[in-house]
């Protein structure tokens, strides 16, 4: 499977300069925020994801993704809707390529 990337709206809230950006290879579920010298970057394995919410508004998604072993779930808000979905389809593709 190829990494596919997906980018936050610059329209949404903490998203206006620095985009939050969320990428899911065939080994893990990461999310990039920058800062103006720093990057917050979260992995999450993909055996390891317990469950993925989405939250749709009107316009945009936020994404909650949870981990097996208790630690911060990787959040990010002001997607579009469309790639929320696509984001939770390649998770739960991912993860059923593992178990067989």
């Amino acid at each position: 499977m190829a990494t596919e990337t997906f980018h936050a709206s610059r329209w949404t809230k903490g998203n206006h300069l620095f985009t939050t950006v969320i990428e899911v290879t065939d080994v893990a579920v990461l999310r990039r925020k920058r800062c103006w010298f720093t990057v917050n970057e979260i992995s999450i394995h993909l055996s390891k994801v317990a469950s993925v919410r989405i939250d749709t508004g009107l316009f945009w998604a936020d994404i909650l993704v949870e981990s097996t072993g208790g630690s911060d779930p990787l959040a990010s808000h002001g997607h579009r809707k469309a790639d929320a979905r696509r984001i939770k389809e390649l998770i739960e593709a991912a993860q059923s390529r593992q178990t067989k």
